[in-house]
């Protein structure tokens, strides 16, 4: 049961990175097998060893038939042994990474010590450093212009970013439910978008966060973290998300893209 959790953690990371289809499932089903496998392994080994004590009881068996069923016992032992070193690794590195997260995540929050709780928090979670930032913080309403102080935030953060460049950056946009058409936007799926895109524009021209890492999202109104039946509920739902996600190209080495 142990590897379990790891394994469910690396699977997480792994849907939120952004990877090719073809690599997730490679890299699923590359865990899946290496514990069945190990499973199957202890098994027959377990079988075997039945057998050799049943044999070594049988006077008609021979010194040769007994001596191939201890070559095969050793042979099964040394794959487990193989096997479990490997899921030692996996194990390891997912640990290495939880650390560095939570190191990130001390490192951003320090960064931004100075801005006041209602209109941005740093959580961790599911091996993931979220980083939100009200409307208030960053834009004035209908608005994707990001304000002077969301510029102030905004480059506290993008120095832990540099520092860090290890790391692939999720910006997402997010709206209340009240809708929005103007001369500049369609609707809140135009707002949100334009949001995501204005800060990732910042992020990367004016404070040189390296581009390759970072990835602009419009999410609308459809992923709320209040009710928009409040005026406080909607002003939650109004804000930016920038979520650092560990790149995985170590783990993909132990569990990705490998033949059955």
């Amino acid at each position: 049961m142990r590897n379990i959790v790891p394994v469910l953690v690396l699977l997480s990371l792994i849907v939120t990175s952004c990877v090719s289809n073809r690599k997730y499932a490679s890299a699923t089903s590359s865990v899946e097998r290496l514990r069945a496998d190990s499973a199957a392994a202890a098994n027959d080994a377990q079988a075997l060893r039945s057998q050799l004590y049943g044999m070594e009881d049988h006077a008609k068996l021979t010194a040769a038939e007994l001596e191939k069923r201890k070559s095969e016992l050793r042979a099964k032992d040394d794959e487990l042994k193989a096997k479990a070193q490997r899921m030692d690794e996996l194990d390891a590195k997912l640990r290495a990474q939880s650390n560095a997260m939570s190191a990130l995540r001390q490192k951003v929050t320090d960064a931004l010590v100075n801005f006041n709780a209602e209109d941005l928090t740093v959580t961790l979670k599911d091996g993931k450093v979220y980083v939100s930032l009200s409307e208030k913080l960053l834009f004035a309403s209908g608005s994707a212009a990001v304000d002077p102080k969301g510029k102030v935030a905004l480059g506290k953060l993008a120095e832990v970013l540099r520092a860090n460049t290890d790391i692939n950056v999720m910006v997402e946009g997010h709206t209340d439910t009240i809708p929005i058409r103007t001369s500049s936007f369609k609707d809140n799926w135009d707002l949100s978008t334009a949001r995501a895109t204005s800060i990732v524009r910042l992020l990367t021209t004016t404070y040189s966060v390296p581009p390759l890492n970072v990835v602009a999202a419009g999410r609308s109104e459809f992923m709320p973290v209040a009710g928009n039946s409040t005026t406080e509920g909607r002003a939650r739902n109004r804000r930016t998300e920038i979520i650092l996600v560990p790149k995985l190209d170590e783990l993909f080495e132990l569990v990705g893209d490998q033949q059955p």
